[in-house]
């Protein structure tokens, strides 16, 4: 299984992070060994600065390479939610020395993912609204429709680079109002108003 995020693609983030918008999709990868079993999130010993980025994940269904985007909806079913946690102080050290990100981004269980998904049949795709409470305070608030790249486009630009896989998960950018978490929060995720996911910081 691998783990595709994609970065800045929501502008309001974009904007947050001083970064600016792309004209084409930015990503990177997490290993497998990202994705969290449980509802525990221990909080790693070698960050202070441990930040929450809520974002739509689609899981591929369909093995593909080169894949067009306009055949990209036969690729995929479901649609879930997940955190890419992020290490912001070694993050910020990686960027200031010109290095690559995976100390702050690539590390075991920094992406955990919803138990529960949902088809995209009952969704509109369009118009996908979904949220993450901290400690019973809304903290971010997305929807598909602010995406710079839509899933198809993310889907067909992933697969010039890399063969999809059944299971594949491609995180689609978290929406603004990232930001801190500590040892004794809890963060409850929200999908169209059905909760994905409630985690506990530990």
């Amino acid at each position: 299984m691998k783990i595709f995020c994609i970065g800045r693609n929501y502008s309001e983030h974009a904007k947050e992070m001083n970064a600016e918008v792309p004209q084409n999709p930015l990503f990177f990868m997490k290993p497998d060994t990202s994705v969290l079993k449980g509802n525990d999130f221990y909080f790693p010993n070698f960050t202070k600065d441990l930040h929450y980025e809520c974002e739509l994940v689609v899981r591929i269904s369909r093995a593909g390479k080169n894949i067009q985007e306009e055949f990209a909806h036969k690729y995929y079913t479901e649609i879930g939610l997940g955190i890419d946690f992020t290490a912001r102080d070694l993050q910020s050290e990686c960027k200031k020395n010109g290095w690559p990100w995976e100390l702050a981004k690539s590390w075991e269980n920094s992406a955990p993912v919803s138990h529960t998904w949902i088809n995209k049949s009952e969704l509109d795709l369009a118009n996908i609204s979904f949220q993450l409470d901290l400690n019973g305070q809304t903290v971010q608030k997305g929807n598909s429709s602010d995406m710079i790249f839509k899933i198809d486009r993310l889907i067909a630009h992933l697969s010039q680079y890399n063969t999809l896989k059944v299971g594949d998960l491609i995180f689609t950018g978290t929406p603004s109002g990232v930001g801190p978490v500590q040892i004794g929060d809890t963060l409850v995720g929200r999908l169209e108003e059905k909760e994905m996911f409630a985690l506990n910081i530990k």
